[in-house]
């Protein structure tokens, strides 16, 4: 096992990007583990952090170590990897305490325990797997791929990227970021009929009743078990939301 690291991780000078992919997913776990016991009210566990009557949110510390670590990684460069690996791990801790309250900042209130914080957990799930795809060694819209002329090259980068960027626009949103890594799932995704209430459908299905009508019957009946399969998932990992 540690042979297979040594190759896979540091040889490979990802031992940054795989502190940094830890520290997330750890410091995401243990946040959640906290906030569940204080919201349990268990006497024996740290309470909210306040001055006077502002509620400290974890996401200032988080912003706070983020910078603190990303300037200290600038200061270092890249000769001392080893420092840049703690740097790293740091930049993780600050990154999971932000994207666990992401939704706070993208409603600008707190929706925690409503229905609308799943969105923090759907952007800890999507940090954790493009951190890990970029550690397995994938990159991202074929680069691996780009040989010979600049200019097709730069056609091909750009193709890719077109096809990823229109699957997120029909509302696809894992298939787009998987598109992004591996283009089949862009081509595949573009291609297809885009999710109701997408801004592709809101764009181009206004005056096509029929594929609107086909988009929300496969909405319907494919999609609505995936997401209370998903919703399922995340409230065992975050905790039951309100409303």
């Amino acid at each position: 096992m540690g042979e297979l690291f040594q190759r896979a991780v540091v040889d490979t000078h990802r031992l940054p990007l795989f502190c940094f992919f830890v520290a997330l997913i750890v410091t995401f776990v243990f946040t959640r583990i906290n906030v569940r016991l204080i919201r349990a009210e268990v006497r024996w566990w740290f309470r909210n952090v306040s001055v006077g009557e502002t509620h400290v949110h974890h996401v200032v510390f988080g912003v706070i170590l983020m910078m603190a670590s990303g300037v200290a990684a600038l200061l270092l460069g890249p000769a001392a990897e080893g420092w840049l690996a703690l740097t790293a791990a740091l930049f993780g801790v600050g990154s999971g305490l932000v994207l666990d309250e992401f939704a706070l900042l993208l409603h600008l209130r707190d929706v925690y325990w409503a229905e609308a914080g799943r969105t923090s957990v759907d952007a800890v799930f999507v940090a954790i797997a493009v951190t890990g795809l970029l550690l397995l060694g994938a990159r991202p819209l074929g680069w691996d791929d780009v040989t010979g002329d600049f200019w097709a090259a730069v056609l091909l980068l750009a193709v890719n990227l077109v096809f990823a960027v229109v699957t997120l626009l029909k509302g696809k949103i894992w298939s787009g970021l998987l598109g992004v890594f591996v283009p089949l799932f862009g081509y595949v995704g573009a291609v297809r009929l885009a999710r109701p209430g997408s801004p592709w459908a809101r764009w181009f299905y206004g005056d096509r009743p029929v594929k609107l009508a086909k988009a929300l019957h496969r909405e319907e009946r494919w999609r609505r078990p995936v997401i209370k399969a998903k919703i399922a998932v995340q409230e065992f990992v975050s905790g039951r939301h309100m409303g």
